[in-house]
């Protein structure tokens, strides 16, 4: 699991390299669109997933770079964040 979280984190941060070369040297007319159309569309999902893994953060104590890489690689880094386990005490 680890390598398929790393792999899509690399994909990831290799497709924003890719929006910004577009920008700097923007491509043949239906390209240049359609990958500046998918960095709005998957910017948008990152800031989303930031707002709704933000109470899943409360632990942690970088809590503005985890932002950062979620803003960055998306659920690829919310998966990778382990899980803190709450006691339940009866009683």
């Amino acid at each position: 699991m680890k390598f398929i979280l790393g792999l899509g984190k690399v994909l990831t941060v290799a497709f924003w390299g890719v929006l910004l070369f577009n920008q700097l040297v923007p491509q043949p007319l239906p390209f240049n669109l359609l990958i500046n159309a998918t960095g709005i569309v998957l910017l948008g999902l990152h800031l989303l997933e930031v707002l709704f893994f933000n109470g899943s953060l409360r632990g942690r104590s970088h809590r503005w770079f985890d932002r950062l890489q979620i803003v960055l690689t998306g659920i690829f880094h919310v998966m990778s964040i382990p899980r803190v386990r709450k006691v339940r005490r009866d009683g």
